[in-house]
């Protein structure tokens, strides 16, 4: 594990076959998306294949009903600032990634995003 913050704490390493980014792309705040972007440009190889997930709005009404009533604690709610899911596909848009597959699971409220590096950037 790489304490800090993704990219500019990244030790020199990679390039790698995989980035995975599981329920943290939301706590990015918009002014982050170019760097970050750039970043996994930067780390991914060519055709590598970067793996996300971005919970459903209406899991933050969830994890809200739950910590009213004390049956989670710690979450990191506000850091969400309102992410749109649609997003996702424009902060890793062409001509850099393309996305290959996008889907919903556990009954819509988690989204499933894979984009595959360019050859040529």
């Amino acid at each position: 594990m790489i304490g800090g913050f993704f990219p500019k704490d990244m030790p020199a390493a990679g390039p790698f076959d995989v980035i995975t980014m599981l329920a943290v792309l939301e706590h990015f705040p918009e002014c982050e998306y170019a760097a970050l972007k750039a970043g996994c440009c930067h780390f991914l190889k060519p055709e590598g294949r970067l793996i996300i997930t971005v919970p459903s709005p209406r899991v933050d009404t969830i994890l809200q009903w739950l910590k009213a009533l004390r049956l989670i604690d710690g979450m990191s709610l506000e850091e969400h600032h309102g992410y749109r899911v649609d997003q996702t596909v424009g902060i890793f848009s062409s001509p850099e990634f393309h996305l290959v597959r996008r889907e919903k699971f556990q009954l819509g409220l988690n989204h499933l995003f894979v984009f595959e590096r360019s050859r040529e950037h």
